[in-house]
């Protein structure tokens, strides 16, 4: 039997604002699409938080026996300056100012964006389609919302008209927006713009002379709105209705907006049963911005280049860090908040690494069927990885008890105890045992070796202060000197 049939999902649906019970299309299998990154700078830390919500989703999903199709895109065209209808690609833009190829951009981000996810420890998704890859699938798809009359033609260009659309439908159903009020609170047009009313959003744009990424299609040279291209490979990679879409609160309008009523007027039907969105992530209170400096990158996390951090940090504890909040909670990324994530990761690795060596006994004092059901319940309930990360730290604490004899386990027990901490910790939460990796390295070893002889020196010279300042500063950078009959060793728990 999969492991599916004995685990009850349920999963909070920004359609109706409410936690429903998962129940798949067709049973036993999965279709989740997730909107990818625009591919023309070096992807932030919020998307990697948004992408990192959906690798856990992913993980428990497979976890639980599912076959899962996941399919997130790369979005290389057709996405303008503040996700609008008028103004320049944002890729274009890039390489105009670089004086390089459009591809070049695309090829250069990409890259920097599967590096930062491999460095985050992600699965890759089953598909990873782009938008240039599917300009002829995106071309039919606006055929049809022509002939089936919510859309028009104009210089050129195609628009989709959403007050015709919402005499039948209902344009805002996901963001809760009446197209009454969308209409009040927006400005009169300069007369400039081809669209009948404001709310109507481009399905295909007529290329300016200087405009560089374009293409044939029955109306003009030009290239596909950004809304578009994920209705075009959501749909022919997971069907005309599939189970999940996801991505960041902030895409839930427009962009998901647009992408329901661009299916439903293609189709005739909901796209998607299970609409999912991941919150936004603030630093040190405050929204996260280049121009403000409140900002860092993925990579100055691990380097520790970068004057809102007091060190580097290993991915796993920046993972963890992450993970500590609900997906749907809005995330505060703080230096104290990964110093503290850094000691609880080190202390729920140490724990892990224990196990090997405890011993067991004829009887069990700790409830393991009880405690591991509590971790499973904690990801049923809409993916609760707080919920679940205080369950695993149940599980060292359990680990602890045993080793100091204050707790008997069984050997069916233990192994029940190995395999669930260690399958939540590493298969579904994703994180690595950096532990050994850090302790392992030739240039660290040196380096606090080096440190043990100047604290031995100093206290033959009964220079305690010294040697306590080196115990003491070793300490607050994550490394724990451990004195012994044969010496001091070090780890960096």
């Amino acid at each position: 039997m999969p492991l599916y049939e004995s685990q009850s999902i349920k999963i909070y649906n920004s359609l109706n604002g409410e936690k429903q019970d998962f129940e798949p299309i067709i049973p036993g299998y999965v279709g989740m699409y997730v909107c990818g990154p625009t591919v023309y700078s070096n992807v932030h830390l919020g998307n990697v938080r948004t992408f990192m919500s959906f690798d856990i989703i992913y993980r428990y999903l497979k976890h639980l026996e599912y076959k899962v199709r996941y399919v997130r895109n790369i979005t290389d065209a057709g996405h303008l300056e503040n996700d609008a209808d008028e103004g320049e690609d944002r890729i274009a833009k890039k390489a105009r100012l670089e004086a390089i190829e459009p591809m070049e951009v695309v090829q250069r981000y990409t890259v920097d964006f599967h590096n930062i996810l491999n460095t985050f420890n992600f699965l890759p998704p089953s598909i990873e389609p782009t938008a240039t890859g599917h300009i002829i699938e995106q071309i039919e798809i606006i055929k049809n919302i022509i002939d089936n009359g919510f859309a028009y033609k104009v210089n050129g260009s195609v628009y989709f008209d959403v007050l015709k659309y919402n005499e039948s439908k209902s344009y805002g159903i996901l963001s809760k927006r009446k197209v009454e009020d969308l209409i009040h609170n927006t400005r009169a047009l300069d007369g400039q713009s081809d669209k009948k009313n404001p709310q109507d959003f481009a399905l295909w744009k007529k290329a300016e002379p200087q405009h560089i990424m374009r293409w044939p299609s029955p109306w003009s040279d030009g290239f596909p709105g950004w809304h578009l291209e994920c209705t075009a490979m959501s749909t022919k990679y997971l069907g005309e209705q599939f189970d999940i879409h996801g991505g960041g609160m902030d895409l839930k309008f427009p962009h998901h907006e647009c992408e329901i009523a661009q299916a439903e007027a293609t189709n005739d039907k909901a796209p998607v049963n299970y609409w999912m969105h991941a919150n936004m992530l603030i630093m040190n209170g405050k929204k996260m911005a280049k121009s403000t400096g409140n900002y860092i990158l993925p990579n100055e996390i691990f380097s520790g280049d970068n004057p809102h951090i007091t060190k580097a940090y290993l991915p796993s504890v920046a993972r963890f860090f992450m993970l500590q909040a609900h997906y749907r909670s809005i995330l505060d990324f703080t230096n104290n908040g990964l110093l503290a994530s850094e000691k609880g990761y080190f202390r729920l690795m140490d724990a892990i690494n224990l196990m090997d060596n405890l011993k067991t006994s004829s009887t069990s004092s700790v409830d393991i069927q009880n405690w591991r059901q509590k971790c499973y319940d904690a990801m049923n309930d809409d993916f609760n990885t707080p919920v679940l990360i205080a369950n695993l730290f149940d599980g060292a604490k359990f680990i602890n008890q045993i080793k100091d004899g204050s707790a008997t386990i069984t050997h069916e027990d233990l192994d029940l105890l190995k395999s669930t901490i260690t399958t939540f910790t590493f298969d579904i939460l994703g994180l690595k045992n950096s532990d050994k990796e850090v302790v392992g390295s030739d240039k660290l070893s040196s380096a606090v070796e080096i440190l043990i002889n100047l604290r031995k020196e100093a206290r033959v010279n009964k220079d305690f202060a010294l040697s306590d300042k080196i115990r003491d500063e070793l300490a607050e950078a994550g490394i724990q000197l451990q004195d012994g009959k044969d010496g001091t060793t070090f780890t960096t728990n």
